[in-house]
């Protein structure tokens, strides 16, 4: 086999001919408009997906048989049919025009091959296989785990990262969280986060528990407002790590409130937020075809009828759908019986999942009527969250 220059390609502004509207060509397409190509279809059908590109204006389409002339004024052309007289018109279209011709049909055909890439932050690894693509792949993956287990350069990252660290399995933080968790000079984080995420950090991080400083709610916040803003502007690279997603009664926005007006930029790393992830892991969806077309998430922490309550108690008890209600457990009796007051039948079914995603995952099921009572005689304590709907009848 006669040998391969690597080269990598700047795309941006320039026409990527893609011939074939199936399956490789949506696998495809979607790294071609990342590099910025400016991409044409042609094929006389498309996937769903491909047609979904098309109708957002990020690629065109002529539902058409390729014709030679189609290669005219393209940099690059990927052939993905599964035709091979097809695909050979396309290589010597290509060939007499000098223009480069990925073939996913014949390889040996091919004047260009795609390698197997993985992509991390600013840095972009391709390995090409000489035939052997699973080889490729493997190598590819280790490079992968290499970079994601390594600090980035250093400068990428500037100012403060609130990432969400997911509802409590370390594995289920993002690939963009786990990386910029690995970049960081500084993390501080919540009692809720993965304690085997924090394992990882490297001997020099400098770690601030937030739920040990000693203050009362808001002037703890305030504290880690301005831990936050102080190590930025020293130019340190900050994660505020949360446990679910940071702007679901995380706070999130007041910190990245006090960032900006601090002049530190902010980026927002979303989670899996436990509101949705632990009612799932425990069989339950939040919504269901025939049962629920609505959910609604509320924060418990505040009793009904509290001076500063801000939730519609009465609205909630009136909706057909799921109620999911987070940091609820120690005013549970008190939402149930206000739930139930305002209207909700105490029938209605319900569960509570606590510590949903880690190994300490229990769940229940009862009645609105009798959840709190089962709650306590069955020992479920905090993190937990409540989902009361018609979809507890529901879990697999």
């Amino acid at each position: 086999m006669s040998g391969v220059y690597p080269l990598g390609l700047k795309l941006t502004g320039r026409r990527v001919l893609m011939v074939g509207g199936g399956a490789v060509a949506t696998r495809r397409v979607p790294a071609l408009l990342a590099a910025g190509a400016v991409v044409e279809i042609v094929s006389p059908e498309l996937t769903p997906a491909l047609r979904g590109q098309v109708d957002a204006g990020r690629a065109t389409w002529s539902a058409r048989r390729f014709e030679p002339a189609d290669v005219d004024g393209a940099w690059l052309v990927h052939v993905a049919i599964d035709d091979p007289e097809a695909a050979a018109a396309v290589s010597a279209a290509a060939e007499q025009r000098h223009v480069f011709c990925v073939r996913a049909d014949d390889r040996d055909a091919a004047t260009a091959w795609t390698p197997a890439v993985t992509r991390q932050g600013q840095v972009t690894v391709a390995v090409t296989d000489g035939g052997d693509r699973r080889r490729a792949m493997a190598v590819r993956d280790l490079v992968a785990h290499a970079l994601e287990s390594s600090p980035p350069a250093v400068g990428e990252h500037k100012g403060v990262a609130l990432v969400g660290a997911g509802p409590g399995d370390p594995e289920l933080i993002t690939v963009k969280g786990r990386r910029l968790l690995a970049a960081a000079d500084v993390v501080v984080a919540d009692r809720l986060v993965p304690g085997l995420l924090l394992g990882d950090l490297r001997p020099e991080v400098e770690f601030v528990d937030a739920a040990k400083i000693p203050y009362g709610p808001a002037a703890a916040q305030e504290e880690i407002n301005r831990i936050l803003v102080e190590r930025a502007l020293e130019g340190k690279f900050v994660v505020r790590l949360k446990g679910g997603d940071p702007f679901v009664f995380g706070r999130g926005g007041e910190e990245a409130i006090a960032c900006a007006e601090a002049g530190v930029p902010v980026l927002v790393v979303p989670g899996v937020t436990s509101s949705i992830a632990a009612p799932a892991l425990a069989g339950i969806p939040v919504t269901h075809r025939g049962v629920a077309h609505e959910f609604t998430v509320v924060s418990g922490h505040i009793p009904p009828g509290h001076a500063d309550s801000l939730v519609d108690w009465p609205a909630l008890a009136r909706l057909r759908g799921t109620l999911v209600v987070l940091m609820g457990l120690k005013n549970l009796s008190r939402i149930a019986d206000r739930l139930i007051a305002e209207g909700r039948s105490p029938e209605t079914p319900a569960a509570v999942v606590q510590e949903g995603s880690t190994s300490h995952q229990r769940s229940l099921r009862s009645t609105l009527g009798e959840v709190a009572a089962a709650v306590t005689e069955a020992g479920i304590r905090p993190p937990a969250v409540v989902v009361i709907g018609e979809v507890v009848h529901a879990a697999v």
